[in-house]
């Protein structure tokens, strides 16, 4: 059976194992997406305090999953995989058992921070594995997948958890029954998959730990990778930025709770299901033609639709969840940037993840940082004003990111120029 689904899908039955590992994983990281931010705004800390939680989280995460394609080269995304289980349940230890109980911010940071370290090493690890062992030609399928199971995890299935389990558990025992999921899904991806290294063991023999530097200055030896990098930043941040503030703004429209995790939910369902969407057709159609115009003038769009739905027409729960599944949807066009990036640097496909992965993560500091800085001053409106401007920008830094033609990819070509078109 395994082998009859291997050659349907045309992956590895060990990326297939990986994909199950990191969708349990990422359950058990995305537990707290959703209502974290307001229990701590009800257990005494203001919004800007709340998003300065986040925002070093965040920036904590950004240089772990900096990090991890670079380490990955030059220690096996495996090893890379097993450090990033090892920080994080050393940090959800002193987070859940001394920084939250504590209620101060000053403890709370640091032992946060802690935690954001270990899930990118785990799972952005995984994503250099899948850029390696993936055929060039199934590459934008292969990381459609890995997107799926990340959002699924992160904010879909781990969301719906709490969704059932925080009226019994609580809070505290909700967070720690992540561990759970965690260890699970490690075990999966790695135990499972013994004997079997990831694809970097054997591509670059002479990588040591100076090699650590490519990740980057690579982004200014090739500045078509850090202008994908900034795109990537871009991307989800306004939807890290969302959980800081949104809960608040649309309970204050008149929606419930409940009625809030729904429409996050939805959000992410329907991300999880345009990723792969994206992810294969965009091997048709252009990676960079679904980046520039489902990703970032989608996105664009939708976060408009997103906070004036419930403005102009009430509590209206149909239209605002219509709202927040297209939104859901267009993130799912950045998708493409995840086969974008090593195809610009095939020799050096590591360090291009990690200002790939780089991206990811300051997304997660970013969001909460717009907000935190422009809440006070511009309110609700100005920071999604902001965040709409930040996606318009990132459709012009997408003009520039040309990528080469190779035998083994398609990407909407133009034979005279030898480079992607834009125009279909």
């Amino acid at each position: 059976m395994m082998n009859a689904l291997v050659n349907r899908i045309g992956l590895s039955s060990k990326l297939l194992l990986g994909y199950a590992g990191v969708l349990i994983f990422m359950m058990g990281e995305g537990l707290e997406q959703g209502w974290l931010s307001p229990y701590l705004i009800s257990k005494g800390l203001t919004v800007q305090e709340s998003a300065l939680l986040f925002s070093v989280y965040g920036f904590s995460a950004a240089i772990a999953a900096w990090l991890s394609g670079v380490l990955a080269e030059i220690y096996t995304a495996r090893r890379v995989m097993i450090v990033g289980l090892l920080m994080f349940l050393a940090g959800s230890l002193v987070f859940l058992g001394w920084g939250l109980p504590s209620n101060k911010l000053e403890i709370m940071i640091p032992t946060y921070a802690l935690r954001g370290i270990g899930y990118p090493l785990f799972a952005y690890g995984f994503l250099v594995w899948v850029a390696y062992e993936a055929p060039p030609q199934r590459l934008g399928s292969a990381v459609g997948i890995f997107w799926f199971v990340y959002s699924g995890g992160l904010s879909v299935l781990g969301v719906f958890y709490s969704s059932l389990v925080l009226p019994y558990l609580g809070e505290i025992h909700t967070l720690w029954s992540a561990l759970i999921f965690v260890a699970l899904g490690a075990f999966i991806a790695l135990a499972l998959n013994r004997g079997q290294e990831s694809g970097t063991s054997h591509r670059r023999v002479n990588v040591t730990p100076g090699y650590v530097l490519k990740g980057i200055t690579i982004a200014f030896e090739n500045p078509k990778i850090g202008l994908g990098g900034l795109v990537r930043t871009i991307n989800t941040s306004a939807a890290y930025g969302f959980v800081i503030f949104m809960p608040t703004y649309m309970m204050d429209m008149g929606f419930t709770r409940t009625q809030w995790l729904q429409m996050y939910a939805m959000l992410w369902s329907v991300n999880i299901v345009f990723n792969l969407i994206f992810g294969v057709i965009s091997d048709g159609l252009g990676w960079r033609n679904v980046v520039m115009w489902c990703g970032c003038i989608g996105c664009a769009v939708t976060t408009l639709l997103f906070f004036y739905v419930p403005h102009f027409f009430g509590a209206n729960y149909f239209l605002t969840l219509v709202a927040a599944g297209l939104f859901g949807a267009c993130l799912a066009g950045f998708v493409p940037l995840s086969a974008i990036m090593p195809t610009l640097a095939p020799d050096n496909k590591g360090a291009a993840m990690s200002i790939l992965n780089l991206g990811a993560g300051l997304s997660t500091f970013v969001g909460p940082a717009v907000v935190g800085l422009f809440i006070g001053s511009l309110g609700a409106s100005g920071v999604i004003w902001i965040f709409v401007g930040l996606y318009l920008l990132s459709a012009v830094l997408m003009k520039f990111v040309t990528v080469p033609v190779s035998k083994n990819t398609v990407t909407g070509t133009d034979e005279a120029s030898g480079m992607t078109n834009i125009s279909h």
